[in-house]
């Protein structure tokens, strides 16, 4: 390469060739395989939703604790997010700790290897891409799907599954009847 000129290097002083700003990301390539994330949006997203969130928190912290409007908005914040399912507790602290794990922690396939529909969470995206999972009435194929407490318990094998024909088989609670 040829030397370059001296107006050249004034400008790609402050550059560095070596160390990219979108390298210096090893926490969200780990949070995108632990929870087999597909796309970096997604990902993003739920940062940008727990830095509002936490915002908001903040805000609301600054208020007096007798102010009408901060009572009225921190009992709506924390019951969302705990119908949500994102935080454990219904306290104004456990907001400030909230990251986009506890959003991944939500997810559709998470939920079902946690409720042990299947093994691996490769296994669980296949599932649910595939067409074999439902939420109450209607059938789920993206993976991306957040999961309140209440749907939790309406996750279903779809009718026409062969996964759920095997299961019941195997647990001799098959019935031809519900399997047409």
């Amino acid at each position: 390469m040829r030397t370059l000129k001296y107006h050249e290097r004034k400008l790609l002083k402050k550059v560095d060739f070596l160390q990219w700003k979108q390298d210096d990301n090893i926490r969200e390539v780990k949070i995108l395989r632990r929870y087999r994330i597909q796309h970096r949006d997604e990902y993003h997203k739920y940062n940008r939703l727990c830095g509002a969130v936490t915002k908001t928190v903040s805000m609301l912290k600054e208020l007096e604790p007798s102010d009408p409007f901060r009572l009225e908005t921190t009992e709506r914040l924390l019951a969302k997010l705990y119908d949500m399912g994102v935080i454990h507790v219904k306290k104004l602290s456990s907001c400030d700790k909230l990251a986009a794990s506890s959003f991944c922690r939500r997810r559709l396939p998470v939920v079902l290897v946690r409720l042990r529909y299947a093994e691996t969470l490769k296994e669980a995206v296949t599932l649910v891409e595939q067409g074999h999972i439902r939420i109450g009435p209607e059938n789920v194929t993206d993976p991306a799907y957040l999961v309140t407490r209440q749907f939790e318990d309406l996750i279903t094998w779809v009718d026409t599954s062969r996964i759920k024909r095997h299961v019941m088989t195997y647990n001799d609670k098959l019935d031809d009847y519900d399997m047409l």
